[in-house]
């Protein structure tokens, strides 16, 4: 098959890409790169600047591209908005791949309309970036609802091919409305690049590493799990060690993580986002979103490491200090995490179901 991939989210299309060209298929994507990520992509759609001369740059940059986007027997977007332009361009570059391709598909991989709305409502989940049970929370302002993002996210989401979602959230809230195109197909994870060393071993202290996005860590909670993790260091100064980073390459934020033994990452998710899914392929321990919702969606009955937490600051730190007390645990831990990935995230194994469900609409 010949598909075009467009937009990234956290290495979502590269690590696609990946598999779907092992399995035979001839694959572009096209990307800005996820700003600081830096994640790869053969035509590169970066955007310089937002003045008059590089928005009138970056625009004839993709009309340029787009002429060549004819024919593909897939083309996926990553979200609605998929270009860095107004949502009246993106839907105009929208309509021209539904008329010049075979099949268009919308990726469901993050916030975007539906999902506002579902954390609006507050009625399906017990916490979102929105809320928290009944009480509002003010680290996410809605954008979509009410905007023409909303009329455009109604018109790709009635238009395309099909709907792909990548967490349990972004599944629930497409779910009411177009349970017949939807499939949740879990993020693709390179197991083959990705070195699995088990966690635990005769570890006095045990490293915990943090990634810090400047832009998001309150979106992500790593602002509140950074705060009880200093308290932890502070009890147990002689059993921890934490290893920060903040907005760095891909590369070289996966090599500094692969030398910790538990990540902590976003705490207002059900599901665990790439950044947790790569410490768990390495063999970290992964400390966030694992709610037995999303174990329910990968019909996965038996193998449960994900130390879910709450996003409390009470029960951050009860984990964190279990997790300190019960360090024997963490070797099983480590090697159900890769063995987790393994089964349910492999690259090629996502791909395939990709492709069969591109295939079936």
């Amino acid at each position: 098959m010949k598909i075009l991939l467009i937009g990234e989210f956290s290495n979502l299309h590269s690590t696609l890409a990946t598999g779907l060209k092992l399995l035979g298929h001839d694959v572009t994507v096209v990307s800005d790169g996820g700003g600081w990520m830096e994640n790869s992509s053969d035509i590169n759609l970066s955007r310089s600047g937002y003045d008059f001369y590089n928005s009138i740059k970056y625009l004839v940059k993709v009309h340029n591209n787009f002429r060549k986007f004819k024919n593909y027997d897939v083309v996926q977007i990553n979200n609605p908005s998929f270009l860095n332009l107004n949502i009246q361009r993106n839907l105009y570059f929208y309509r021209f791949l539904l008329k010049n391709n075979t099949k268009v598909f919308l990726g469901a991989f993050g916030s975007d309309y539906f999902w506002e709305k579902t954390c609006i409502e507050n009625k399906i989940l017990k916490y979102s970036d929105l809320f928290i049970g009944k009480t509002p929370l003010d680290i996410y302002k809605c954008s979509w609802i009410g905007t023409q993002l909303e009329e455009a996210s109604i018109e790709v989401a009635e238009t395309c091919n099909g709907i792909i979602s990548c967490l349990y959230e972004y599944n629930i809230a497409y779910e009411p409305y177009y349970k017949e195109k939807l499939k949740y197909i879990p993020l693709p994870i390179n197991t083959d690049l990705l070195h699995y060393e088990q966690k635990g071993n005769n570890v006095e202290k045990i490293k915990f590493f943090i990634g810090i996005q400047r832009l998001k860590t309150k979106l992500k909670g790593t602002d509140i799990l950074l705060e009880e993790l200093l308290k932890i260091e502070a009890a147990y100064p002689k059993e921890v060690l934490i290893n920060k980073v903040e907005s760095m390459p891909w590369s070289q934020y996966v090599k500094i993580m692969a030398e910790s033994d538990v990540v902590l990452d976003q705490i207002y998710s059900y599901t665990p986002g790439m950044n947790g899914l790569i410490g768990m392929a390495q063999g970290l321990v992964l400390m966030g979103g694992g709610e037995p919702e999303m174990y329910e969606l990968l019909n996965e009955k038996n193998n449960f490491p994900i130390v879910n937490v709450f996003p409390s600051r009470d029960d951050i730190y009860d984990k964190l200090e279990k997790l300190i007390s019960n360090k024997k645990n963490i070797p099983e831990i480590s090697f159900n995490s890769r063995k987790f990935i393994e089964e349910h995230h492999n690259y090629i194994n996502v791909a395939k179901q990709y492709i069969d469900f591109w295939k079936s609409k």
